[in-house]
């Protein structure tokens, strides 16, 4: 059973011949029943500021829950941003090397083909050089033929000083 102030103050005992003095056994019961009032208001604030602190408690801790979610999603985030780079920078890297591998390819290719380009010219000169000189020999000995023809005929006799064909390889080898 709760004992209320109200009770405290409306407890009577039984007079009896040498007892207490009933004027000091109510003033003490007045003062114990506002001394238990004010325990009771004390307790009474104290457990509101207990339900307070408890309700501030939960949120605390919501608080640092959600704080933390969002911190772990803020590393996954942050990881996944990093491994998206690296991905990235990996695929960059592939790329330029594949260009920079078919640029050189290609400047293979260009140099092969400036190679082929320069023998086939060459065998050309060759070719071309081997035609003048047949040409310019079958001429020189056309033109001695018709020298010594007309020695014959003039009864002289050239004597040829061979530098024909000197001059004839000099040109030769200037083309």
């Amino acid at each position: 059973m709760k004992i209320t102030p109200l009770d405290i103050k409306k407890q009577e005992f039984k007079k009896v011949l040498r007892g207490y003095d009933p004027i000091e056994v109510d003033a003490f019961l007045d003062t114990l029943s506002n001394e238990f009032s004010d325990m009771m208001k004390q307790m009474k604030e104290l457990k509101e500021q207990f339900i307070e602190m408890e309700i501030q408690l939960r949120d605390f801790k919501q608080k640092e829950r959600d704080l933390q979610q969002i911190l772990m999603q803020a590393q996954e985030t942050s990881a996944r941003s990093i491994e998206n780079a690296r991905k990235e920078g990996e695929l960059i890297i592939q790329e330029a090397e594949l260009k920079a591998s078919q640029i050189i390819d290609h400047g293979r290719m260009e140099v092969m083909k400036a190679k082929e380009e320069l023998a086939n010219l060459k065998a050309k000169k060759e070719v071309l050089i081997s035609r003048l000189k047949v040409l310019l020999n079958s001429e020189i000995e056309l033109i001695r033929g018709l020298e010594a023809d007309d020695d014959a005929q003039s009864g002289t006799v050239s004597q040829g000083t061979g530098k024909e064909n000197f001059h004839i390889d000099e040109v030769l080898k200037k083309l």
